[in-house]
This record gives C-alpha cells, structure tokens and sequence, in this order.
C-alpha cells in the first residue's frame, strides 16, 4: 500500500471554505482531486492526516509584517478583492494559517529522522505571494515557508524546488533570489501570467545561479516538458546536492485546462514525479514533499494528482483505473 510505504496527504475540509463564486480558484478543484485519491486502492486510508494551524508568527518566515496584517484586518472586516484575480473572504486568513499549517508539517515529515514523502492538499495555493504582496489567487507562499521552516528550525541548509506549475512561481522566486542554499527551478508557459521567467533570470547577489527557469511557449506537449526537465533542471538539482526536495505542484499544464495551453496529460505529471523522487532517492531518501498550486480540469487533473501520489510512495505512477481501462483495451 502506498501508506505503508510512507506517503502522508495533508489535508483538511476547512480548506474547501475559501471560496469566491465564479471564480476558477474554487474548491471544486480540491473536492476532486480528494475524491480521486480516496477512490485509489494503493492508497491506504492511514496516508489522510491533518495539520495544525500555523501562528501567525510563522508567516514571518517569508513574509513582512505589514503583509501579514493586511490580509487579516482584510479577512476581519469581511474579506474582498485583492486585486481583480485575488479574493479574500471573513474566513480566508484563518484558513490560510491551516494552509500554511500543513506546509510546515509537510516539511516536519520530510526532515524527521525516518523521512515520510507528502503531498500537502492545500489552498489557498502559494507560488505567486511575495514577500509583501498577495496576487495570482495566493495569499501566502505555503512552499517558501516550509523551506525557510526547514532551513531554520529543522537543521537543513540546501533546498531544491521544482515549479511545475504552468504560471512561473515569480513570488517562490523572489524570496530565495540572493539565497545560495536554495535552487529554484521552474517549467512554465512563456509568455503568460504573471510575466516573470525569463531564462535570463538566474538569482541575484551569492544567489547567482541557483534560479534555473525554463520558459516554453504554448502547445508544449509531454515529451518536450519531460526532455527539458531531464536535460535542464535536474542536473542542476543534482549539481546543488539538496537535503531536501519540495515540488509546487500545479496541474495547469494539462491540454484540458482552461487558463493555459501546454498540452500535458496525466502520465506527464506522474513521470515527472517519478523523476524527481529517484532524484531525491540519490541525494535525501524520502524527503521530499509537494505543494498543491494551480489546476483547473476537473477531469484529468485528480488522475495527475493520483499518478503522482502514487510516484512519491515509490510506486509506478499509473492510477489502478488506467492500468485496468488498460487491460480492458488489450
């Protein structure tokens, strides 16, 4: 079963609770995603866990402190738009803190002395937030601050990030921009939202170097997204010799989602996270953990999320109801 092989998935309902209606960030993209993998036999029902709620003192990690305030005196007086992607209701900013809650505790599990693989199934997403700024439908970076969590309270020094969702992770960048012990790597459309990737940009000050962006035009099918990952980023993830792998993992590459156009299909994804845990395997076995972002094809993006939970727990990442449509075509 993959929960006896050490997958954990962070999850909780209160996250369903964010929600703006109409809005393409909603929690219909989590409902499915949780029910695709409650429905897959490898998956052992003691993988569920739940997460505390991070203090708001942990957000400082990454974020300023008039960040912080700004979205919850927003959350308290009743929530509203950001700006015209971003929303935030009364309830957004306690939410959030269970999101960032399970981050830590993704990172926690990742760096314990037996390392367990997660997959964090948050939202609010995260990749977009800055240090100071909200945008892109995130409010706070869940993955930069379960690195920084790890970095200062966990006894790691080298990260290594893989940005797989379609958007470049521009606020992810921003925080470890001048920061040598922390390689970030991002696929992503070009150009597109939020306007950043530039293969150009390779970090700044002692972190020269350690941003690696790939940015690829629309209609990038599989098997282009999986040579450039396999040519481009992970020599320089096994170049940087990372104690610990945390993945944003956006499944807004897919050919049926609405807000892009690469045309990946779930075994992309799940081959994708098959190489980065053998990557993983050679450098820091087991810890690894990934970061629910972006993804709006409610059809083919719970196969994904099951292919690569499957590929976390060390498992071939095809989904027990495409082995056996398989078997039934043969």
């Amino acid at each position: 079963m993959a929960g006896e092989a050490g997958l954990a998935l962070l999850y909780d309902e209160i996250f369903l609770d964010h929600e703006s209606p109409g809005h393409p960030e909603s929690p219909d993209r989590l409902r499915a995603i949780v029910a695709g993998l409650r429905a897959e036999p490898l998956i052992s029902p003691a993988s569920w866990r739940s997460a505390r709620r991070a203090d708001p003192d942990d957000l400082l990690l990454v974020h300023l402190p008039r960040h912080v305030d700004r979205i919850q005196s927003l959350s308290l007086e009743g929530g509203g738009w950001i700006d015209p992607d971003t929303y935030c209701t009364p309830f957004s900013f306690d939410i959030a803190l269970d999101a960032v809650g399970a981050s830590l505790v993704a990172a926690e599990l990742a760096c314990a002395p037996s390392p367990t693989p997660s997959l964090a199934l948050v939202r609010p997403p995260g990749h977009h937030a800055t240090p100071d700024r909200a945008m892109g439908f995130c409010l706070f970076n869940n993955l930069a601050l379960a690195a920084r969590h790890a970095q200062r309270r966990l006894g790691v020094e080298r990260v290594a990030i893989f940005d797989l969702d379609v958007h470049h992770g521009n606020g992810t960048q921003e925080v470890f921009w001048e920061d040598p012990q922390v390689l970030y790597t991002s696929l992503h459309q070009w150009p597109l939202y939020p306007g950043t990737g530039a293969a150009s940009e390779r970090g700044g000050g002692d972190g020269f170097g350690t941003t690696v962006n790939v940015p690829l035009p629309a209609g990038t099918e599989g098997p282009i997204w999986l040579a450039e990952l396999e040519s481009r980023v992970l020599p320089a993830v096994r170049r940087h010799q990372p104690e610990l792998i945390l993945v944003s993992l956006g499944f807004d590459a897919l050919i049926g989602d609405p807000l892009a156009g690469f045309r990946l299909r779930w075994s992309s994804y799940g081959l994708a996270m098959a190489r980065v845990a053998e990557v993983a395997a050679e450098s820091c076995p087991g810890r690894v953990a990934a970061f629910l972002e972006g993804g709006y094809d409610l059809q083919e993006m719970p196969v994904a999320a099951v292919s690569c939970a499957l590929a976390l727990a060390g498992l071939e990442p095809v989904p027990s109801r495409e082995r056996a449509s398989a078997s039934l075509q043969l």
